[in-house]
C-alpha cells in the first residue's frame, strides 16, 4: 500500500533560494491598496462542477460592480457559446459601468483570439489577456517547443492581437489594453521570462508611460513551489537585476495570489518596471492558485516587493485548490487602516450571492467571512473579549469627548464585526469549554444585565451542568432561558412561587431611638404566593430590610443580606425608559458566613422596586418546593386571625389593596363581628361586612353623590353636584384647588363643623379594557355641639372607571360615616 516516504528527498526536489545581499522589501509597509481584478466569472467559473448560468453570472457581475471592482475578467469567450453570449449580453444591454474595464482571456491561438476580440467589440473598455506556458516542464513535456518557438508563439500572436484590436477600435470605438502572461512563471527561468516579455513588448509596439499604453505583464505562480518570501525575492531580484539607468522609468510590481483550500495554492505577481531603458511596461499577477497554502502571504509580500495589481476570486474559488481570496486580502489592508477601494460593509450579502452562484459553501473558519471567525468558545478568550469591550467603551467615550479617533483594539478580534455588517451576537458562544466571562458577556448583551463576579461563578456552574449533560453548544437562547429559570427572571413561565404585585414604602419615626436617629421604613405590599395574593407588612432601616422582615413575619422565611449591587440599564434611543437592575445575595439569618447562599436579580423602572424583586428572586431559589404557611380563605377567620390575613382575604375577594390604616380599622370591625358570631366569620360574610361597613359598591348613609360636573373657575376647580341628602336632591356648587377640595366646599355648605381629608390613596382595579380605579379616603370631622367639641373619623371606599369619580364617591361615602350634622335637619 502506498504511503508517505521516510525520505521524501528521493522524490521531491527543494526549491533553489535566491541569495540576495540587500533585500529592501522586508522593511517596507504598504500604504495604498493594489489594483484589484476579479476573475470569478472566468477562472472561478471554469473551476465549478456546474458552471454558472448566464443569469447567475449576471448576478455575480452586478455584485462585483456593487462592491467597487473596476477591473473584472468576465469570460474565456472562445471556450463556449455560453461565455461568448454572456459577454455580448453585458455589452448589448449596456450593463457595464463606464468606469469598469472588462477583461477576457485567450490562449495564443489565432482562431481563439479572433473569437475573443469579436466578443468585446462595441464595449467601452476592454483588456485582452493572452497567455502561453513558458516553464521548462511545459516547453519540453506538454508542447515540445524550444525557447525560440515559445517566444515566436508569443510574438506573432501579440502582433495579431494588436492588429485586431486596432481594427476593432476604428470600427466600434472600443478602447483596449493588453495583458500578457508567461504562464507557469514561477517555474520559468527568470532570464527567459525577461526575454519573452521583451519580445512581446516589441511586438506590441505601443508600450508607453500612461495607463492605456502600458502593457500588463502577468507573472503568475501557476503552481507554488516555494515559500512566499522566495516569491517576493524573485520579484525584487527582477527589479534590481533588470533596472535601467536611474530616473529613466518607474519601478513597481503588482501581484495577485490565492488563499489555500487544501494543500496546494497559486500565487502570481504583477511588476511595473523597465525591461529596457526608456520603455515602461507593467508586470502583473494573474489567476494565482494555492498549491502550498501561501497565496495570501505571497501576494502581500509581492506587493511589498513592488507589485501593484492583484487578480483573484471572492473567498478563494478557482481551479484545484483555488485562487487568492480577494476578500481576505482587501480586509487585511483594511485592518491596517488602509481603505481597500472595495466595499464589504454587508459581507453576508456577498456571501449569499457567491455561495448561491458557485454552489460552494464558505468555510466556517474562513477569514473574515466564516460563521465562526468572530466566535470564542474558550473561557480565557471569552473573558479577554469581555474585558476588551468594557475597556474600549471607556476609551471610545474619552476619545469622543476629545474629538479623537475611536481606535479599535480588541483581544482576538482584529476587525470590528460591525464594519462588515455583522452583529456581536456570535462573538461569544458557549460549550463545555467556556468560562464565566463569556457567559456573563452574553447575558449582558442580550438581557442588559451586568451580573456581579460572584453571581457569574454561580451561574457558570448552572450552564456547565447543562452543557456537560447535553454535550452540545449552548445557544444564546439556551443561556438566557437557563438564566430566567434559575433566577425566576422575566415573569411568565419563569415567575417564581413568590412574585411582587405592588408595594408602598413610608417613613415613620423610630419609637425606640433618640430623636436624631433615622426614621424606619415601613413596607406595605402585595405579593402572590403560589398564585394567591397576600398582603404583607414589614419594618426596617430600608425597603429591602423591611421586605425581609415582612417575609419572616408572614411566611417564616428567615434570611439576611450578604451582598447587594445595582446599576442602571440605559436605552440609548429612549433614555426616559431607563431601568434599574439589582442583584442580591441572601444567606441564613443565623449564619451570615454560610457556604450556602442564594442569588437574585430584579429589574424595574424604580430602583426600590428592582431591589425588592431581587430579594424575591433569591427567596424563590431558597424555598424551592417547601410548603409555606397558607392563607385558608375557604375555612374562614377566627378572632385570632392577623390583620394581614384579613387584608389578604379582601385583596383576593375584591381586588382591593387596603392602605395600612384602613387595614387596622377594618381588622377591629372583623374582630367584633367574629366575637358576635361565635368566634368565626365566614368567607362570604367577610366580603359583605366590608361592603356594608364602607358603602363599597352601593351608596349608603345620609348622603350620596348622584351626578357632578367639573369645570374651571376663578380660584380653581368648580364642582356642580346633585347630592341626595336624606332622600332629597340638592344642587350644590363649590370651588377648590382640585376636585376633592371642591367637593368638601360643597359639603361645608350643608353641614355644621368641618371636614378634613387625613389620608387618600388609589390604585388601578381590573385588567385590560376593564381597568378602572378604586379610591380610599379617611375623613376627620370636627363639630361643636352644646359647647362641646366632637372629633370623629371614618373611611370611605369607592370604585369607578374614572379616577376623579372614584375619589369623589369615596369622600361622600366617608362623610356618611363620621356622624356629620346636616344643616337640612335644622
Amino acid at each position: 500500500m502506498p504511503c508517505m516516504l521516510i525520505d521524501p528527498s528521493q522524490r521531491y526536489k527543494p526549491y533553489t533560494p535566491l541569495h540576495l545581499q540587500n533585500r529592501q522589501w522586508p522593511t517596507k509597509r504598504s500604504t495604498v491598496p493594489p489594483i484589484w481584478l476579479s476573475t470569478d466569472l472566468r477562472d472561478g467559473n471554469q473551476a465549478l462542477a456546474n458552471p454558472m448560468t448566464i443569469e447567475q453570472k449576471t448576478t455575480f457581475f452586478e455584485l462585483l460592480v456593487e462592491c467597487g471592482y473596476k477591473e473584472i475578467e468576465v469570460a474565456y469567450p472562445a471556450a463556449s457559446d455560453t461565455d461568448f453570449n454572456f459577454v455580448r449580453g453585458l455589452i448589448e444591454k449596456n450593463q457595464i459601468p463606464d468606469d469598469v474595464w472588462i477583461q477576457v482571456l485567450t490562449p495564443a491561438r489565432e482562431d481563439l483570439i479572433r473569437r475573443t476580440v469579436d466578443a468585446v467589440a462595441g464595449s467601452k473598455k476592454a483588456i485582452i489577456h493572452m497567455y502561453n506556458a513558458t516553464s521548462p516542464l511545459f516547453r519540453n513535456v506538454v508542447f515540445k517547443n524550444s525557447k525560440e518557438e515559445t517566444i515566436l508563439l508569443a510574438r506573432t500572436h501579440t502582433e495579431l492581437v494588436r492588429r485586431l484590436t486596432e481594427e476593432c477600435t476604428e470600427k466600434h470605438g472600443t478602447v483596449f489594453r493588453y495583458e500578457y502572461s508567461p504562464e507557469t512563471f514561477s517555474q520559468t527561468e527568470p532570464e527567459f521570462a525577461v526575454e519573452i516579455c521583451n519580445a512581446v513588448k516589441e511586438a506590441w509596439r505601443k508600450a508607453g508611460t500612461d495607463t492605456l499604453t502600458k502593457i500588463i505583464f502577468n507573472l503568475p505562480a501557476t503552481v507554488e513551489i516555494a515559500p512566499p518570501n522566495h516569491f517576493a525575492d524573485l520579484v525584487g531580484t527582477l527589479l534590481v537585476y533588470h533596472a535601467p539607468p536611474v530616473n529613466s522609468y518607474e519601478h513597481r510590481w503588482n501581484i495577485s495570489t490565492l488563499t489555500y483550500q487544501s494543500v496546494r495554492r497559486f500565487s502570481s505577481v504583477y511588476i511595473r518596471t523597465m525591461i529596457e531603458a526608456g520603455t515602461s511596461v507593467i508586470f502583473r499577477d494573474n489567476i494565482p492558485t494555492l498549491h502550498t497554502g501561501t497565496g495570501i502571504a505571497a501576494a502581500e509580500l509581492g506587493v511589498l516587493a513592488g507589485a501593484d495589481r492583484v487578480e483573484g476570486c471572492l473567498f478563494g474559488n478557482g481551479e484545484r485548490t483555488g485562487n487568492v481570496d480577494l476578500v481576505n486580502l482587501a480586509l487585511n489592508y483594511y485592518t491596517q487602516g488602509i481603505y481597500p477601494n472595495v466595499d464589504f460593509s454587508n459581507i453576508q450579502h456577498v456571501i449569499d450571492v457567491v455561495t448561491q452562484c458557485n454552489d460552494l459553501p464558505v468555510h466556517p473558519r474562513h477569514p473574515y467571512a466564516g460563521e465562526l471567525v468572530f466566535t470564542a468558545f474558550s473561557g480565557s478568550h471569552q473573558d479577554a473579549i469581555k474585558k476588551g469591550f468594557e475597556d474600549q467603551e471607556k476609551r471610545h467615550s474619552h476619545a469622543r469627548s476629545r474629538g479623537e479617533s475611536e481606535i479599535w483594539e480588541m483581544p482576538y478580534l482584529p476587525i470590528d464585526p460591525a464594519d462588515l455588517g455583522q452583529t456581536y451576537e456570535a462573538v461569544i458562544r458557549v460549550n463545555s469549554q467556556s468560562g464565566k466571562g463569556g457567559i456573563a458577556y452574553l447575558i449582558k448583551q442580550n438581557l442588559h444585565l451586568d451580573i456581579p463576579r460572584k453571581m457569574q461563578i454561580v451561574f457558570y456552574q448552572v450552564i456547565q451542568s447543562i452543557a456537560d449533560r447535553e454535550a452540545r453548544e449552548m445557544t444564546v437562547d439556551d443561556i438566557t432561558t437557563a438564566f430566567r429559570a434559575a433566577y425566576h427572571f422575566g415573569g411568565g413561565n419563569h415567575e417564581g412561587r413568590l412574585a411582587l404585585r405592588s408595594f408602598k414604602i413610608s417613613s415613620v419615626p423610630n419609637p425606640d431611638t433618640a430623636d436624631e436617629a433615622e426614621d424606619i421604613r415601613q413596607l406595605d405590599g402585595t405579593i402572590s404566593v403560589d398564585g394567591v395574593l397576600r398582603v404583607i407588612r414589614g419594618d426596617g432601616n430600608g425597603p429591602i430590610s423591611a421586605l425581609i422582615h415582612a417575609l419572616r413575619t408572614h411566611l417564616d422565611i428567615d434570611l439576611a443580606v450578604r451582598e447587594y449591587t445595582e446599576h442602571s440599564i440605559n436605552t440609548e434611543t429612549d433614555m426616559q425608559n431607563s431601568r434599574a437592575a439589582s442583584y442580591i445575595e441572601l444567606v441564613p439569618a443565623n449564619d451570615r458566613r454560610s457556604a450556602r447562599s442564594w442569588w437574585g436579580v430584579g429589574v424595574d423602572h424604580d430602583i426600590v422596586g428592582s431591589g425588592l424583586r431581587a430579594v424575591l428572586s433569591a427567596v424563590n431559589s431558597h424555598i424551592g418546593d417547601r410548603p409555606l404557611p397558607e392563607l385558608k380563605l375557604s375555612v374562614g377567620f377566627s378572632s385570632r386571625s392577623g390583620q394581614s390575613d384579613v387584608a389578604s382575604a379582601i385583596l383576593n375577594l375584591l381586588g382591593l389593596e387596603l392602605p395600612r390604616r384602613l387595614q387596622a380599622a377594618f381588622f377591629e370591625v372583623v374582630q367584633r363581628a367574629a366575637v358576635d358570631s361565635g368566634g368565626e366569620i365566614a368567607h362570604d360574610a367577610l366580603s359583605a361586612l366590608f361592603k356594608r361597613t364602607y358603602g363599597y359598591d352601593s351608596p349608603s348613609g345620609g348622603v350620596w353623590l348622584k351626578s357632578f360636573e367639573l369645570d374651571r373657575a376663578e380660584g380653581g376647580i368648580r364642582l356642580t353636584g346633585e347630592f341626595v341628602l336624606e332622600e332629597k336632591v340638592q344642587r350644590i356648587k363649590g370651588i377648590g384647588n382640585g376636585p376633592l377640595s371642591a367637593l368638601l366646599a360643597c359639603l361645608h355648605k350643608s353641614i355644621d363643623g368641618s371636614l378634613v381629608i387625613r389620608e387618600y390613596s388609589e390604585h388601578a382595579l381590573g385588567h385590560g379594557s376593564e381597568v378602572g380605579a378604586v379610591s380610599y379616603v379617611e375623613l376627620v370631622y370636627e363639630v361643636t355641639e352644646n359647647g362641646q367639641t366632637r372629633k370623629t373619623s371614618g373611611w370611605g371606599v369607592a370604585s369607578d372607571t374614572d379616577i376623579a369619580a372614584s375619589g369623589l364617591h369615596a369622600v361622600v361615602s366617608a362623610a356618611s360615616r363620621v356622624g356629620v350634622v346636616w344643616k337640612t335637619r335644622a
